[in-house]
């Protein structure tokens, strides 16, 4: 063989051992939560119109990367400075593309905001692997800066660490880079700024990437493969994917990014001794609240989406849901509101102001620049009753 054979040849089999490294090394998940999963946008492809509309609910908006669209609040002076009562001043800025909390030295930016912002919006920032939770958050009622929920009112701190059970019912998946265990607790490190923000479909219809990949290979059939329907499990079993983040701050012995539609919550929740229902405080607790009330022991049938549509925001629409109650309680029949000082047609507009009123809670308490806001804790409740 010579020289340009040899040279030839040598050159192939380079070629080739670097191709077989190119072919043998994995292809990245297209969704970081693994392969099972599609990515989180992949469903707006054949389902636009729930998609678009699923985005504007409160759970689309449960979390996000911190950015001066998606922060609320003030940042234009004098509107972005919050006195706490001993004196101390935090002020809230703009820093170029960076948001702020700065008090005394201590300056921390805005990482990630956490709530829909309908009522509030928190925020945590990163640091050294831990997130933390600001000291300053935005109440939307008040058109104010707040001390963040159970905070102290007279001084600011920057200490509280968030876990990832927060994240576990905001979020659809946090980066977790290393769990390990010091003295008797659990210490979690996280990667920064790594978040599939909001609760995306996934959530509630199971991992996707077996369905998309089935229906992009059979585009005309229409029947669902590999894809869980909430609406044809069993009553707990629709009721249990709701409770895993809507009754309240419970121990968890799993994680909840780990529950699947169709899943008991008890395989995921440690249990707790139960609380009578007026005990039960309005925050957080709709389903303690719900399970206790006369038209769901009454009922065979009712669960969580008896009147909530999840794809839609209807938050406001009391007229929607008032429709959806006397589904049950038609006018003209016993179980008919009893109010007779109105006319029957301006009682079905709104039947949930006088039975599922705002109430309020002793779990958060908002001050406003020292001030306690008198509809700061008011939040309404899932116990259906004549109030």
């Amino acid at each position: 063989m010579n020289k340009r054979q040899l040279g030839i040849t040598a050159a192939i089999i380079a070629c080739a051992f670097a191709l077989s490294r190119c072919i043998s090394k994995p292809t990245p998940p297209a969704d970081p939560r693994g392969e099972q999963y599609a990515a989180a946008n992949t469903c707006a492809s054949c389902h636009q119109s729930v998609y678009d509309a699923y985005t504007q609910t409160a759970h689309a908006h449960t979390s996000a990367l911190a950015t001066a669209g998606t922060v609320k609040g003030d940042f234009n002076a004098p509107g972005n400075v919050f006195h706490f009562s001993n004196g101390t001043e935090v002020v809230l800025e703009k820093k170029g593309e960076r948001l702020v909390q700065r008090t005394n030295g201590q300056e921390q930016p805005f990482d990630i905001v956490i709530g829909s912002g309908r009522k509030a919006q928190t925020s945590l920032y990163w640091q050294n692997g831990q997130y933390f939770q600001l000291p300053i958050s935005w109440f939307v009622p008040a058109n104010s800066w707040a001390n963040s929920p159970g905070f102290p009112a007279d001084h600011p701190k920057f200490d509280r660490v968030i876990p990832s059970t927060c994240f576990g019912c905001h979020s659809s998946m946090i980066g977790i880079a290393e769990v390990k265990q010091e003295n008797l607790q659990l210490k979690e490190t996280f990667e920064h700024n790594k978040l599939l923000a909001g609760i995306d479909c996934q959530r509630c219809h199971g991992p996707a990437a077996e369905h998309v990949d089935y229906h992009n290979q059979h585009p005309q059939e229409k029947t669902a493969h590999a894809m869980k329907h909430p609406g044809k499990l069993s009553r707990q079993q629709q009721l249990d994917m709701c409770a895993l983040c809507h009754s309240g701050l419970k121990p968890m012995q799993r994680s909840a990014f780990d529950f699947k539609p169709g899943d008991a919550l008890s395989e995921f929740l440690m249990p707790t001794a139960p609380f009578p229902s007026k005990q039960v405080d309005v925050h957080g607790n709709q389903y303690q609240l719900l399970t206790a009330s006369k038209c769901f022991s009454g009922s065979q049938q009712m669960t969580c989406g008896s009147c909530h549509d999840p794809h839609t925001s209807e938050r406001s629409n009391m007229q929607v849901f008032s429709q959806r109650c006397m589904s049950c309680h038609q006018p003209d029949s016993p179980q008919f509101c009893k109010l007779r000082s109105k006319p029957s047609a301006t009682l079905q507009q709104n039947c949930i102001d006088c039975h599922m009123p705002a109430q309020p809670s002793t779990a958060i308490t908002l001050l406003t620049n020292g001030q306690q806001s008198p509809t700061a804790d008011s939040i309404r409740t899932h116990m259906i009753a004549v109030y």
